[in-house]
């Protein structure tokens, strides 16, 4: 057994449901003390986060990632226990095997491997976890930040280790990702009885051609790193129950996802012009999950594809595709921010699961990054 696989399966074994992280932390941050790594606890409300750096110098090269995992649902909907790690036929099952503790076991014996060998390296390794990317991702990686940039303390590069993987280890390396910015609408009416409408004013009537024209919109064509932008209605909510009863107000949830091409301020702009000119009285919310992010060249990206070419024999691809990472809240400081990580294919799913010898690549990959970098 690879150490990269008994450390993945120890963490595994620690239900670390977020925002729980079940002495996960403390387990990383033991294997980084004996690389005398300083390490430096910031936990926030209820979420557990560590910085960890070797060395004193810039370049900084960051190792990011959450120790947290979703809830794994009924353990009978399970082949084995979410929670305790199974190997079989090459592959191991556990909640948190792909997203992302395989990933974590890999950055820890690749940067053991690479002390080993480079014990001068130049620069700086360093480490930014969490237990609060799968919640709110409100007292995480964000918090983190914030304490770094405010005693100027920069990153470099950042290698997130989100799965990015889509067929094969690493044919696919996420160099950006679209904003998510979400929306509550409040439609206002008067409510009343069905037979008399002229004594009532529907919300709902009101309000779907406006809806129309949203749906329809294009907000923009996107470039060659995003695909356009897109506006999805997730929730819609209006009445009492009653079939007799026309609402007093009608409740509607939507989301952007958003390329380069705009800002959430604009975005903001364009929809409130369109409720104007449809002459509905609302309330509205807003809130910005996070701003897109790319890292369309630099160092980082050319040392990845390198890396992986060496270790495992092909190109990969770049992708800007999927939901939101904490990269979103670290390329902000000007950091180079990639994610490469194992397949996604069953990542949040029953019977989550990770080749093995995927894991054992992957640490070889992260190795191969920091020669290229650091030395």
């Amino acid at each position: 057994m690879s150490e990269t696989l008994k450390l993945a399966r120890d963490l595994i074994s620690r239900p670390s449901v977020t925002p729980e992280d079940e002495g996960c932390q403390s387990l990383m941050m033991d294997r980084l003390k004996a690389l005398d790594f300083e390490r430096e606890p910031m936990n926030f409300g209820d979420t557990q986060n560590f910085w960890a750096r070797r060395g004193e110098q810039a370049p900084v090269f960051c190792f990011a990632g959450h120790t947290d995992v979703v809830p794994p649902g009924p353990d009978a909907a399970w082949d084995s226990p979410p929670f305790e790690p199974t190997v079989v036929e090459g592959m191991l099952y556990g909640r948190g095997a792909a997203d992302m503790k395989g990933s974590l076991a890999a950055m820890i014996t690749a940067t053991e491997a690479f002390v080993k060998k480079h014990p001068d390296h130049k620069g700086s390794i360093a480490y930014l976890i969490t237990s609060d990317e799968e919640g709110p991702a409100t007292h995480g990686t964000v918090k983190v930040i914030e304490t770094l940039e405010a005693r100027n303390e920069k990153i470099d590069w950042c290698l997130v280790g989100e799965p990015s993987s889509t067929n094969k280890l690493a044919d696919v390396v996420k160099n950006g990702r679209r904003g998510s910015h979400g929306c509550r609408l409040v439609v206002k009416g008067v409510q009343g009885h069905v037979a008399y409408p002229h004594l009532a004013k529907n919300p709902v009537h009101e309000a779907l051609p406006a809806l129309a024209e949203l749906v329809a919109t294009e907000w923009d064509q996107g470039n060659r790193f995003f695909p356009p932008t897109t506006f999805q209605i997730s929730n819609i909510h209006a009445g009492t129950g009653a079939t007799n009863v026309i609402p007093g107000d009608l409740e509607v949830l939507f989301n952007f996802r958003f390329s380069t091409e705009t800002t959430h301020k604009a975005l903001e702009q364009q929809v409130e012009a369109i409720l104007d000119r449809h002459g509905l009285e609302y309330d509205i919310e807003w809130t910005l999950s996070g701003p897109p992010f790319l890292t369309a060249e630099g160092d980082l990206l050319d040392a990845a594809q390198q890396a992986i070419q060496d270790v495992m024999g092909y190109r990969t691809k770049l992708s800007t595709s999927g939901g939101t990472s904490d990269g979103r809240f670290i390329a902000p400081t000007g950091a180079q921010v990639l994610e490469m990580g194992p397949l996604n294919a069953t990542i949040h799913k029953v019977n989550e699961c990770v080749a093995v010898a995927d894991l054992d690549n992957l640490s070889r990959i992260y190795f191969r990054l920091m020669e290229l970098l650091l030395t």
